[in-house]
């Protein structure tokens, strides 16, 4: 703990306070090369924290993270296919994880998806009944 309290109380007050930063407008633009420089990790982070901020809260940036279907039909509002019992043989598999390039059947793309995402999906297996 007490690595931390020094990091909080003493080496971060320390370095904000050390940073170039004008009392003016004006006096940003009387900043030396070296100033600049010295302004680039705070800014980054600040940066990052916003990025984070954004994709963690922004209503289209969660809407487009849950997406599940990127490829499949995307120029209809909703992808509807249609199977018909008797022309299963023995088995169907189909495709959920929408990764399948032979959609709607399942061509084994949901390992990689699973192992990209820790997801656990799998195919809808049909069995015609004997």
């Amino acid at each position: 703990m007490q690595p931390f309290a020094y990091l909080v109380k003493e080496a971060l007050p320390n370095y904000l306070t050390s940073l170039p930063i004008p009392d003016t407008i004006g006096g940003w633009f009387h900043l030396g090369f070296k100033d600049w420089l010295a302004l680039i990790p705070p800014t980054a982070f600040v940066a990052g924290l916003s990025y984070m901020g954004y994709r963690a809260f922004c209503p289209e940036a969660v809407k487009h993270r849950t997406r599940v279907n990127h490829i499949i039909h995307r120029s209809n509002p909703k992808v509807v296919d249609t199977v018909d019992v008797e022309d299963i043989t023995d088995k169907a598999v189909f495709c959920r994880c929408w990764k399948s390039k032979n959609w709607p059947y399942c061509d084994g793309s949901h390992g990689s998806h699973n192992k990209e995402t820790g997801d656990n999906v799998g195919p809808l297996v049909v069995k015609k009944s004997t």
